[in-house]
């Protein structure tokens, strides 16, 4: 099993929602999750019955909204399978993982994230796709690849710093810094911060809130904020093209094959420190 997407149909005020799932892995993003994860939001985009959107890591049972986690970040045992070729890595992180996180930021539908346990490297950047962010306080926050070996993507990156700001993203994927719910919350990217029992029912709460406002002007909001915050992501978009379509410059994924990447995720599968 890699994991899956779950969604929850629209209850009677229009509420989806989608829960990240992936048991005995911390809901870490495999690749079918990616792809799931734009495939469920082209869905909600199209849905017009659809008022607000809950997202949060799937639980151990009913009623347990992530208590382990909301997504610890990738599933880092298949990245042998592709991140060492510089074009399948382009392919990963351009089609795949920027394919879901790219149908969440057009998804005109507002989307409320309930972040509980770890909230790492994809879990962060799904999380700053969501327009309104409620944590547990044992919620815990970072981008730690570093310790792989590889940056991160252009356009993960410009999502990451725009919604966490230019210093947490330095610290996250510069020092690996992680955070908690409070100090996120200090630093602006958590709005509430609740005891991790009551962060579903607080989350929810939120959900129903904008589910009870006017819909249209909801998706009007959404796809005006969009259209501001453009620039950098078209930005970074442009830096990821570099290295194939003739502009000068190196193509960012050319790390793929280095031993400072292969060292970073071989470390990580042995269970050793790097050795950078």
């Amino acid at each position: 099993m890699s994991g899956e997407v779950k969604v929850v149909a629209a209850d009677a005020a229009g509420i989806v929602r989608v829960q990240l799932c992936h048991a005995g892995k911390r809901n870490a993003m495999s690749v079918q999750m990616w792809r799931a994860l734009r495939t469920v939001f082209e869905a909600i985009q199209a849905d017009a019955r659809v008022r607000c959107v809950l997202i949060e890591g799937g639980g151990a049972g009913e009623g347990d909204a992530g208590l382990v986690a909301f997504c610890a970040g990738g599933d880092i045992s298949e990245y042998p399978g592709f991140r060492f070729d510089p074009q399948a890595l382009r392919d990963f992180h351009e089609n795949a993982v920027w394919g879901g996180l790219s149908a969440m930021l057009a998804c005109d539908v507002p989307i409320v994230a309930a972040i509980s346990g770890a909230c790492m490297g994809a879990g962060v950047e799904i999380a700053a796709c969501a327009d309104l962010r409620l944590a547990g306080a044992s919620a815990r926050f970072g981008a730690p690849i570093a310790r792989l070996g590889f940056a991160m993507a252009p356009r993960e990156a410009a999502l990451v710093a725009g919604a966490v700001g230019a210093l947490t993203a330095r610290q996250m994927l510069l020092e690996a810094a992680t955070f908690s719910a409070a100090e996120m919350a200090a630093r602006g990217f958590v709005g509430s911060v609740v005891a991790d029992d009551q962060l579903l029912a607080e989350a929810l709460a939120s959900a129903g809130r904008v589910a009870a406002l006017a819909p249209q002007a909801a998706r009007s909001t959404k796809q005006m904020l969009r259209a501001l915050l453009a620039a950098p992501l078209a930005a970074a978009q442009t830096l990821a093209q570099q290295g194939t379509d003739g502009r000068a410059g190196e193509d960012v994924y050319a790390y793929a094959d280095t031993p400072e990447h292969r060292e970073g995720i071989g470390a990580f599968l042995a269970k050793r420190a790097p050795q950078f």
